[in-house]
């Protein structure tokens, strides 16, 4: 049996394909995320991106993101060793630092419906759009207690 890519490869030397598959479709990523001025600490929120679709946890318009939403960070091999709010069960994190990926990811399960079915999505867990939100102040009421 011919060992995966993810456990071959170094992120900048896979195709597209492969570095768009290792997206596990949590969602967590489109997810408002509040930083501390003075301490740079990162709190999460459960407001999605004005373009996440909260159902399917994907993107409504991944190909334009970047575009039309000023502040989305487009994920590369240089930028998830250093994005230190990418959360721990990330692919792209885990791969960057060494490790395997987690029985629910779809390349180690076959379904993009394990990511879903252990919990680790956001599936069912945003309680609020950014377009929902007319005030900044309003974001502390969807603040989390830790990473989701």
């Amino acid at each position: 049996m011919e060992t995966p890519f993810w456990k071959t490869k170094s992120l900048e030397a896979m195709t597209p394909a492969e570095w768009e598959s290792l997206c596990d479709g949590c969602g967590k990523c489109c997810l408002s995320k509040l930083e501390d001025e003075d301490t740079g600490e990162i709190y999460w929120t459960s407001v999605g991106c004005r373009l996440f679709d909260a159902g399917t946890c994907r993107c409504s318009d991944y190909v334009n993101r970047l575009a039309r939403v000023p502040d989305c960070v487009g994920l590369t091999p240089q930028n998830v060793r250093t994005i230190s709010w990418l959360p721990k069960t990330c692919a792209y994190r885990l791969v960057a630092e060494g490790h395997d990926l987690y029985w629910w990811h779809r390349l180690v399960s076959g379904s993009a419906e394990t990511v879903h079915e252990a919990g680790i999505s956001m599936r069912g867990r945003v309680s609020a759009s950014e377009t929902d939100l007319a005030e900044p102040d309003d974001y502390f009421e969807h603040m989390l207690d830790d990473e989701p």
